[in-house]
């Protein structure tokens, strides 16, 4: 036969979950299309502000670097060209010579007339070191010479391309570590510029202006706020960064270009910058500042998703309301779906109480008359069962006269007692008392001690027939003695231990019991040989099953009682229904444990409460 076809997930669900489904459905895919649309529409928009607003900063920084330098220029251009400081420079460069009684006050003079220009130029501005060197070794400087000899600036390898400069150029040095002792622990590095002083087109000497390179990261670290901003000289190399691990080092990135000014999206590793430069006309140095793009863009797509987070709950406020209009439309079929998986467990007095004029009122009231009638129908049915079961009991103990049967044992014990055999004494009292139990006793349920005295006694008969004795523990909860349980309901459990686990030999038998509110808990315990893992599996599987009454020959091969245990738990559950439960545990060698949970009677439980 072709198999039957398979229904989609969808429609093998609930109707209301369907129902439900569709709704929402209906609702998500015009919101997830117009979210689309409009982030589409958004993206574009937002990169372009972030990047704006990243040249804008960067431009900032530029202004203040660009003063910066400005004011370095600014030195050297007043040194070369104000009339009085190139006056004096040029006389003392073409050997001037004070001579005379006035001669060394002059040489004074105009040193002073020097430093005190220098300072005058160095003081309401930047901090910035200045020296002047001429030809002849003379020096003017703002810093004391124990600090630093400006003569080892002739040392340097940029020194002699000084002397190609023309009129007005500079030569921009750029960063190498700092000379002077005081700034060394702050400012590691240096930045100067260097210019050539000429009469006519003969150097007579040269000015060298020098700042701090932390100078400029704390411009960065002031204005770059969110950037990582630097310094490039025209090979890339990193010349003022906030990190002074990173000076010296190349910065490459792609999309490298001449122009003046420049701003687009870098990757470097995983994540995704803006990159921001800035090419400085003076210097030819330029400026780049990286800013996170996520950064970048988080304040501006804030605004958005205020807008889309107002959206969302719109939405989510509508689609509560639409699935709690649907619940409260379905809710009857719901109770009816719950109510049918109930009456499935076996419990028949629930009642939907659905009515109504629509088509859910009139199930909903024939379901209630359904389960009216087949509740009638199983309490003929089990009327009918109870009085045939009376029938037949009353049939067997019809057969034997009690008073008879018990009178003539009694008589046996006195005469065995006479004899002086008290064992065959004590077991044919043993027996009584047995018998009496399972003959006269009318009553479905017993004390628990009650139940526990006969086992007693069924131990003591069994071990008059074994070589080996078994020993009967007992631990029983004092506040369980007095449970109701059914009436020799004991007896298979032992009779299986002594025969099954301690194969009619010594060992320990063990009965404990406990109690909640609402259960009593007993435990049958052996120390026998136990089980292994596929017979203790086909046993609880007989036992969940009902069980073969009989079992293998249980009503042969010389049991007293011949009731098995799937026998027991069947009674078991008749009596107390699916909430008795009964848990076996075994492993070879190590016995066997059986726990029986049995709920309270009505009346045993509210004593407890």
């Amino acid at each position: 036969m072709p198999a039957a076809p398979t229904k989609p997930w969808l429609w093998s669900r609930s109707f209301r979950f369907r129902l439900m489904v569709t709704a929402v459905v209906c609702i998500l895919v015009p919101a997830f299309m117009t979210l689309i649309i409009y982030n589409m529409l958004t993206k574009d928009a937002v990169k372009e502000e972030a990047v704006v607003q990243s040249r804008q900063k960067l431009q900032l920084v530029d202004g203040y670097v660009a003063n910066l330098f400005d004011y370095m220029l600014y030195i050297t251009n007043t040194v070369q060209n104000d009339p009085a400081m190139s006056g004096v420079l040029k006389e003392i460069a073409a050997g001037k010579v004070y001579e005379g009684p006035n001669g060394e006050y002059e040489r004074f003079l105009d040193q002073t007339k020097i430093t005190s220009k220098i300072d005058n130029m160095t003081m309401y501005g930047d901090k910035a070191y200045v020296t002047i060197l001429l030809n002849d070794g003379t020096k003017f400087t703002n810093y004391s010479i124990s600090d630093f000899d400006p003569i080892r600036l002739r040392e340097e390898a940029w020194f002699n391309e000084l002397d190609t400069l023309t009129g007005m150029e500079s030569l921009w040095i750029g960063t190498t570590p700092t000379v002077f002792p005081i700034e060394r622990v702050s400012s590691p590095y240096q930045i100067s510029m260097g210019r050539t002083l000429r009469a006519g087109v003969k150097p007579y000497g040269y000015v060298f202006v020098t700042i701090m390179e932390k100078q400029v990261s704390d411009i960065f670290n002031r204005l770059s706020d969110g950037q990582e901003t630097m310094l490039l000289d025209e090979e890339g190399v990193i010349m003022s960064h906030l990190e002074k691990e990173r000076i010296g080092q190349s910065f490459t990135h792609d999309g490298e270009s001449e122009a003046v000014s420049r701003s687009e999206i870098v990757n470097v590793g995983e994540e995704s910058y803006i990159l921001t430069a800035q090419k400085q006309t003076l210097t030819g140095w330029e400026l780049v500042s990286l800013t996170p793009y996520k950064q970048a863009v988080f304040k501006l797509n804030s605004i958005f998703n205020r807008v889309a987070v107002l959206q969302l709950v719109s939405f989510i406020v509508f689609v509560l309301l639409l699935v709690y209009l649907l619940g409260n439309f379905t809710r009857p079929l719901v109770r009816l779906g719950k109510m049918a998986e109930t009456v499935q467990r076996g419990n028949l007095e629930v009642r939907s109480n659905i009515r109504g004029s629509d088509e859910i009122g009139y199930l909903g009231q024939s379901f209630d008359l359904m389960l009216d009638r087949v509740k009638e129908m199983i309490a003929e049915v089990t009327a009918t069962q109870s009085r045939k079961r009376k029938a037949e009991l009353a049939m067997l103990q019809a057969q034997i006269n009690p008073h008879f049967l018990f009178n003539v044992l009694n008589s046996i014990r006195m005469k065995v007692m006479r004899g002086g055999d008290l064992d065959s004494a004590e077991m044919i009292s043993s027996l009584s008392k047995l018998l009496r139990m399972t003959i006269l006793q009318n009553k479905d349920t017993i004390p628990l001690h009650e139940e526990l005295s006969t086992v007693a006694d069924y131990v003591q008969l069994m071990n008059m027939r074994q070589k080996e004795k078994a020993e009967l523990r007992l631990d029983p909860s004092p506040d369980t003695l007095m449970c109701k349980v059914p009436r020799f309901f004991l007896q298979p459990f032992i009779e299986n231990a002594l025969i099954h686990g301690l194969s009619q030999r010594a060992g320990i038998i063990t009965i404990s019991s406990w109690s909640t509110a609402q259960e009593t808990f007993i435990r049958i315990e052996d120390n026998g040989k136990g089980m292994d893992r596929d017979r203790l599996e086909e046993l609880r599987g007989r036992l969940e099953a009902g069980g073969e009454r009989s079992g293998n020959g249980n009503n042969s091969g010389g049991k007293l009682s011949g009731i098995g245990l799937a026998n027991v738990c069947e009674r078991m559950k008749m009596t107390y229904g699916e909430s008795f439960r009964l848990e076996l545990e075994s492993e070879p060698d190590s016995g066997t444990k059986m726990t029986m949970n049995i709920p309270k009677l009505v009346e045993e439980a509210k004593k407890d409460v």
